[in-house]
């Protein structure tokens, strides 16, 4: 039988989840991007809209670059009218390192789920 309440709140709870799980990875996202080259803020929440479908406020992401930044793996630089990130030396390294020991990261993520 269908039920349209617990599809709802089905729904729900996997939104919520979705969020939190970019939310907490925002900072390898935004490693994964600057490999491709610079990128601004706006640039960063416009990805990820159209990429996850998940709206996350520029409070959150600007914060976010400026730790990133603060802790060396990124340079923010004007460029225009707009600030423009790269990745340094050290935010490649740690790159490198999550792309490394992807399946290990994975595989925590699984057992989180019981499976």
């Amino acid at each position: 039988m269908f039920d349209l309440e617990s599809d709802y709140l089905s729904e729900e709870m996997i939104e919520k989840l979705r969020m939190r799980l970019v939310k907490n990875f925002m900072d390898v996202f935004i490693l994964a991007e600057l490999e491709d080259g610079p990128v601004s803020g706006y640039d960063v929440i416009y990805d990820l809209q159209k990429r996850f479908g998940v709206f996350v406020s520029s409070g959150t992401v600007y914060y976010l670059l400026y730790s990133m930044e603060r802790d060396g793996l990124i340079s923010g630089r004007m460029q225009h009218r707009k600030r423009v990130y790269t990745l340094t030396e050290k935010g490649e390294e740690n790159l490198k390192t999550i792309t490394k020991e992807k399946e290990r990261i994975l595989g925590l993520t699984t057992k989180l789920f019981g499976s």
